[in-house]
């Protein structure tokens, strides 16, 4: 799959490994991490955009909406990929879901748009900073 993925032998893909971009573990200019953002940014994306974190059963009854974090994960990648453009508007996208002063939840359901999960969630306002700062950076290299 030329991609990083949830396991050394498996094609499942988890959101999670675009932190090996963050983190500075490998640059995401790598080609094989631009192929794993790519994977990931298509491979597990909503019909709404946001991502969630993983797409293989993990033996928990039910379904899982969308993350906010996963998605500034996304985003911060995409910054930091240099493809500001796409994770403004990515940003922007997963961003409108705030409520009405500004607090996100854990999850998003993608049909309604209502905020689930944990709320508020530390968790995503980081992934909102960060995001919102792997931005303005790439903004200024632009």
């Amino acid at each position: 799959m030329g991609a990083y993925t949830q396991a050394f032998d498996s094609d499942e893909l988890d959101a999670s490994v675009l932190m090996m971009a963050i983190t500075g573990f490998l640059p995401a200019t790598d080609p094989r991490m631009l192929a794993t953002i790519e994977c990931v940014a298509v491979g597990l994306a909503a019909p709404c955009g946001l991502l969630h974190r993983y797409s293989d059963p993990d033996g928990i009854g039910g379904s899982e909406s969308p993350f906010a974090l996963c998605t500034y994960w996304l985003v911060e990648c995409l910054a930091l990929a240099g493809q500001v453009e796409r994770a403004s508007r990515l940003f922007e996208r997963v961003t409108a879901y705030a409520n009405d002063v500004g607090l996100l939840s854990e999850e998003v359901d993608p049909a309604g748009g209502e905020l689930l999960g944990n709320f508020p969630q530390a968790f995503s306002h980081v992934g909102l900073v960060n995001a919102a700062w792997a931005i303005s950076i790439a903004q200024q290299f632009a």
